[in-house]
């Protein structure tokens, strides 16, 4: 049986919204405990090269994250390693179950899972995962020094990762349903200024084709979108670069959610359709997910909570008079 802990803020997620809901959270002396989850840092500990975040010109994700932590901790946030499996809002105090065993048990709670990688859902995607497909190109991108490299997608991720894979690369193909891309236009023109990336227009993988006996990625197949004809493009690696889905499976059956799954919040605030409860970053955002706007949201989603616990506060007093 493991043991039961009590908090008045409950924090699950360790992206910049949910660290900067614990800096916040502390600072107005809730105490808050955070909990990080299978992926700690979030996206930001797979990206490399961060341009936008005000104050510095160029970060390095992973370092952006522990230095988040950092100051989360600094302020008094206590910062367990560990995730929630089965979470019970039908009733405050909230329980939260984690793999530990442990059960925290919150007056207020602050939901910051985030977002994580789609995948197409391809058989042979899924065969070589790991072995030549990939959705992190920070992560694995340095064992396909001097190959070439296949990348899917046309928004920011696929450019990003595109990019970033020339430094290892001797040629990147980037794959594209449509004409034109999604992404940024700063990042737009650096891609297509690379000499080491091409792109083709217009075609959608088919298949990932390569060996089994030892499990590895030879090459795709890859099918015009109009004419439907098939072409063969070698590779040693695929990165899967499509976007990200919300991580809400904790919350999908108990609150208000859209567009695919991200958590309803009221307009201009983090409330959720649960009093108590709050929603911050990518988990909500289904519009902007930027690590700026995320942390912005995380620090609305601490002072909504306190606000929340005093008004509780002062109902309790209340009736006991």
């Amino acid at each position: 049986m493991g043991e039961t802990r009590h908090t008045k803020v409950l924090i699950i997620g360790s992206g910049p919204a949910g660290y900067t809901a614990g800096v916040y959270a502390s600072r107005a002396m809730l105490q808050p405990i955070l909990v990080q989850g299978i992926e700690p840092g979030g996206q930001l500990t797979t990206t490399t090269e961060v341009e936008n975040w005000p104050g510095d010109t160029e970060v390095q994700g992973p370092d952006l994250m522990v230095r988040m932590e950092a100051h989360a901790r600094a302020m008094g946030c206590e910062v367990i390693a560990d995730y929630i499996t089965r979470l019970d809002l039908s009733e405050r105090p909230f329980k939260a179950h984690a793999d530990s065993g442990t059960t925290y048990v919150a007056d207020a709670v602050i939901l910051a899972t985030g977002a994580r990688a789609k995948w197409l859902g391809l058989p042979s995607e899924d065969k070589f995962k790991g072995f030549g497909v990939s959705a992190c190109a920070t992560c694995d991108g340095f064992f396909y020094r001097g190959q070439e490299i296949v990348v899917i997608g046309g928004g920011n991720t696929a450019v990003e990762e595109a990019l970033f894979l020339t430094n290892f690369a001797s040629k990147v193909t980037l794959i594209h349903r449509r004409d034109e891309l999604r992404a940024e236009k700063i990042l737009q023109d650096r891609l297509f200024k690379n000499p080491k990336i091409e792109t083709l227009w217009f075609h959608q993988l088919d298949e990932v084709i390569g060996t089994d006996s030892p499990l590895g990625v030879e090459g795709v197949r890859v099918r015009h979108v109009e004419t439907g004809e098939i072409r063969e493009i070698p590779c040693k690696g695929v990165f899967i670069a499509i976007g990200h889905a919300p991580a809400s499976e904790l919350v999908k059956d108990v609150l208000e959610t859209h567009h695919g799954g991200y958590v309803v919040t009221k307009p201009d605030s983090t409330e959720t359709s649960i009093p108590g409860v709050f929603a911050a970053g990518d988990l909500t955002d289904h519009k902007y997910r930027q690590a700026v706007t995320s942390a912005g949201m995380g620090c609305m989603a601490a002072l909504e909570a306190e606000r929340f616990l005093a008004e509780q506060e002062d109902k309790a007093a209340l009736a006991a008079q």
